[in-house]
């Protein structure tokens, strides 16, 4: 025993010097500052908007002379609040099919949903001041109804119409969405099932006996909050939070993507079998951002349902929601502006044509998305971005 003593002590020694003598680990370097928001331009552009949106546009509809060259007309604040409503849609769309890869030709659905939430309050806001001076809504007394279904337990509060203004169409997805993820159906499979779930909530709805208008759906509204919705003030106020609601959505948006979430989404688009061995389930990203887009198209249809003054089954019909993916397509998919810009276009040609020249438009609307896929793949956004570089270029 007494023999290997010095041996041990010896090594050990060695060992101790071996270890002294390693070099310290360098430091690590600063992580790299982490990038705005928005650059300084798009926060000039971002704030430009929101001063045309809270400031110049009811001045300009409230306070200027309608004979002046730069009075808005209300038709013109109605159409923009129409479109902008689109718009969150293109926007929402965006974040599913740009940035995620999937594309849904179902979220006319979550539209209609919160804009039934919404009109539902609105119906129960009508009151005695229908044409049957019923405290029931004038379609339930002409379908001889006693009482409100049970559905409608909720509808005259206001808050409650908020909260189901969400969760109607968040709950509708999550249940959908579980399932097909789960189920790991995607492309046009997954495309094909979410226009089958369109159509069946529009039949539906079409049936008198659900409680939702049947045909005519809901219109006739009065008030909201107690105020009447028909004066210039509540429609500029109305218009002005579709406004706020688009540019919060964008800032929103704008966040998720250029977060790590946002790059674990990019990346399922773009291999989603890497992903999966990289360690990261598919599953709660599709899922959430899924249910994220949802709520958004529900938001969209409430302030649709204020501005416009009905919602039928019709804006559950595939054109709807077909029309909603060529606004991202056109604008340009994976950009966030690009969707919105679309939107404003499409509708725009839309609204001109179908007065000027009504049996042109679905013949324009075909061709516009056949040139898009075929001469400009990135959308209006990418041929901006390609005008900027060559523009920088000597």
């Amino acid at each position: 025993m007494n023999t290997n003593l010095p041996h041990t002590t010896t090594t050990a020694a060695t060992s101790t010097g071996t270890a002294a003598a390693q070099p310290a680990p360098l430091p690590l370097p600063p992580a790299p500052p982490r990038a705005p928001l928005l650059p300084k331009t798009g926060w000039g552009v971002f704030l430009l908007a929101l001063i045309g949106v809270c400031a110049v546009a009811p001045v300009l509809n409230l306070w200027t002379p309608p004979g002046s060259a730069l009075h808005l007309s209300d038709y013109m604040v109605a159409l923009l609040g129409k479109i902008m409503c689109y718009a969150i849609c293109a926007l929402a769309m965006d974040l599913i099919w740009g940035y995620t890869g999937i594309l849904s030709l179902g979220h006319g659905l979550f539209f209609a949903l919160g804009g039934y939430a919404m009109g539902m309050y609105l119906m129960r806001q009508i009151g005695r001041d229908g044409s049957y001076q019923s405290d029931l809504p004038d379609f339930m007394v002409f379908l001889d109804w006693k009482e409100l279904p049970w559905h409608w337990a909720l509808s005259g509060s206001f808050g409650a119409t908020l909260a189901l203004v969400l969760l109607a169409p968040g709950l509708v997805a999550l249940v959908f969405g579980w399932f097909a993820f789960r189920s790991r159906i995607k492309g046009v499979y997954f495309s094909i099932i979410t226009q089958a779930l369109t159509v069946a909530a529009m039949l539906l709805f079409f049936r008198n006996e659900t409680g939702f208008g049947g045909n005519n759906g809901f219109t006739d509204f009065k008030r909201v909050l107690g105020f009447p919705i028909a004066t210039a003030p509540m429609r500029m106020a109305l218009f002005v939070l579709t406004g706020v609601a688009l540019l919060g959505f964008f800032l929103l948006a704008r966040w998720l993507v250029r977060s790590k979430y946002g790059r674990v989404l990019q990346a399922i688009r773009d291999a989603e079998t890497r992903v999966m061995f990289s360690g990261y389930d598919p599953l709660p990203y599709k899922l959430s951002i899924w249910v994220i887009s949802a709520m958004m198209c529900g938001v969209a249809g409430a302030l649709y349902v204020l501005q416009v003054g009905i919602i039928n089954p019709s804006e559950m019909a595939p054109a709807a929601s077909i029309e909603i993916a060529i606004w991202t397509a056109v604008g340009g998919r994976a950009t966030l502006v690009g969707p919105i810009i679309g939107a404003f276009l499409v509708n725009g040609a839309k609204s001109w044509l179908t007065v000027a020249a009504p049996e042109v438009w679905l013949f324009f609307l075909g061709a516009l998305f056949i040139a898009v896929t075929l001469f400009l793949p990135d959308g209006v956004a990418g041929l901006l971005r390609q005008i900027r570089r060559k523009g920088r270029q000597p």
